[in-house]
């Protein structure tokens, strides 16, 4: 069993839009509403792939029992713990060549109570969890330190965290040496302070996170493929160019491929860009059943290209 805790969950509604004009009266092509927030779309993928997990969520207002609801129909266990205010509704406009406009709510403000409850509910639902994944973006309320205390209370309790989260709340939950921390390139040039321009580059950025505390580090530079660096060596991931419909949730997929298939070297690695690809080829953030996964299409490899430039390199 895979536990995630999201504390800032959201309603995804997403539309299909045969061209986006400011000012005009837009029609959708087509529409859906996902439950979302990085941790929730990880429960969704592993759900999906059949295996069991816990959402660990606050929940407010009707968009929260919404949100609920649409976990329980997914076959995704809620842990609820509900907070003032309403869940967010972020919502992301598709163009026919797959541009993607987004516009993500700030959520409710999570005070202290909400997040000790948060932080109970992890304890209370994480025995016998194979891994505890927290992901996303800290809501208003909760400080930068936040996510370090969830990282050395699942290490007092003997589990394993992975975190995916950005910033101050990444830089500081280092110190409490998360099992592994999943940076995308930007997240990665923010962390250590100076751009990426290569692949090189993002290994040593990945090598200082490690330094500093990350005992792995699953790296995604987009269309360059992921990065892996952990105890058993260092590998890149990528794979053959696919037809791509929507971008949203795909690092969430990998993240939950990745943790499905232990959650350690090679064959987790290919694992997490396998669910990545197959996610990018789904609309809005949809997440891939195990029919939709390619092995055939992934390759590793340690014979990493140091020198190659990013496609889309940091500033």
């Amino acid at each position: 069993m895979i536990l995630t805790l999201t504390p800032n969950p959201s309603l995804d509604r997403t539309y299909e839009l045969p061209g986006l004009k400011r000012g005009a009266v837009l029609r959708s092509a087509g529409d859906r509403v996902d439950p979302g927030g990085k941790g929730v779309n990880v429960s969704r993928a592993l759900a999906a792939a059949g295996g069991r997990t816990v959402a660990v969520v606050p929940l407010g207002g009707p968009e929260g029992a919404l949100l609920a609801r649409l976990l329980a129909e997914h076959g995704i266990e809620a842990a609820g713990v509900p907070v003032a205010g309403s869940t967010r509704v972020n919502v992301t406009l598709v163009e026919p060549d797959g541009t993607l406009t987004k516009v993500n709510a700030s959520g409710p403000e999570i005070d202290r109570a909400a997040a000790e409850a948060l932080l109970e509910a992890v304890r209370a639902r994480s025995a016998g969890a194979d891994w505890i994944a927290c992901c996303g973006s800290l809501p208003r309320g909760p400080g930068d330190e936040w996510y370090a205390e969830v990282v050395a209370r699942t290490h007092r309790a003997g589990g394993r965290i992975a975190l995916d989260t950005s910033g101050a709340a990444l830089t500081a939950a280092l110190g409490q040496r998360p099992d592994v921390v999943k940076p995308n390139a930007s997240e990665l040039s923010e962390a250590v302070g100076h751009p990426l321009a290569t692949v090189g580059d993002a290994v040593k950025a990945a090598e200082e996170l490690r330094g500093r505390g990350a005992r792995a580090v699953l790296a995604s530079l987009g269309a360059d493929g992921q990065l892996l660096l952990d105890d058993t060596g260092t590998y890149l991931g990528t794979a053959a160019e696919v037809v791509a419909r929507s971008d949203v949730g795909a690092g969430d997929a990998s993240l939950a491929g990745f943790l499905a298939a232990g959650g350690r070297g090679r064959a987790a690695l290919a694992a997490a860009v396998a669910y990545g690809t197959a996610a990018v080829q789904l609309p809005g953030s949809a997440m891939p059943a195990p029919s939709n996964l390619d092995p055939s299409l992934v390759t590793t490899t340690t014979d990493i290209p140091m020198n190659r430039a990013l496609t889309r390199p940091t500033r």
